[in-house]
């Protein structure tokens, strides 16, 4: 299961990440996301729609590859499985928080931006890691110096935090690389909006880039 969501977010590149005020707007989102050639998405806790919001496209939309992002504490993780994500995202690495995503068999992707964090999220058996904030944090020279001394470890990386449409293909062509994760083709205006033609449109320029870098 976990070499399978990893398989499905390597071949897509790209993990939308998506802020969700209202439920409702779970389905047409992803009806707009799909149209555009992509069926992975992470919904960030950061709202109370997300639980109900991942339980809904999970019901709905059971071929999409559907993460919690934004997970912060254990309780978060037992919600996210609850609703029915198939994978989970922190922003930092907390072992709490990452044992029990591993209890409950969540696939989970701490996150990361120094090497010490990358130590100790590889003590906790992760290889698969979210490197944020990416730009603030030294963008794709940063990462390159992460990667390196770890990459005889497994250690890949998506990263998340300041990249759009006119850096994704510098990102994506960094070794180490896994994917990226990003907000542009999904920015809560044009949500709150249901400019979902907008949305599919900016989907389908983001995955025409993502298969020139493959």
């Amino acid at each position: 299961m976990s070499a399978d969501i990893l398989a499905a977010v390597a071949s897509a590149r790209i993990v939308p990440v998506i802020v969700l005020e209202r439920a409702a707007d779970a389905v047409p989102l992803c009806r707009a996301l799909a149209a555009g050639g992509l069926q992975v998405a992470e919904i960030t806790f950061r709202t109370p729609a997300a639980r109900e919001a991942i339980a809904i496209v999970a019901k709905e939309f059971p071929s999409f590859v559907l993460g919690a992002g934004t997970i912060t504490t254990p309780e978060e993780v037992t919600a996210a499985v609850q609703a029915g994500a198939r994978f989970a995202v922190a922003p930092g690495c907390n072992p709490d928080i990452v044992r029990e995503a591993g209890r409950q068999g969540l696939v989970f992707w701490p996150g990361v931006c120094t090497p010490s964090d990358v130590e100790r999220a590889l003590a906790l058996g992760c290889t698969a890691l979210k490197f944020f904030p990416a730009v603030a944090a030294g963008g794709i020279p940063m990462l390159k110096s992460l990667h390196a001394p770890y990459q005889h470890r497994g250690v890949r990386f998506v990263a998340t935090g300041g990249i759009e449409a006119g850096n994704l293909r510098d990102w994506l062509k960094t070794p180490g690389v896994l994917a990226i994760g990003g907000t542009w083709m999904v920015a809560p205006k044009l949500i709150a909006a249901g400019n979902w033609a907008e949305i599919t449109r900016l989907t389908a320029e983001a995955v025409a880039i993502a298969k020139e870098c493959a």
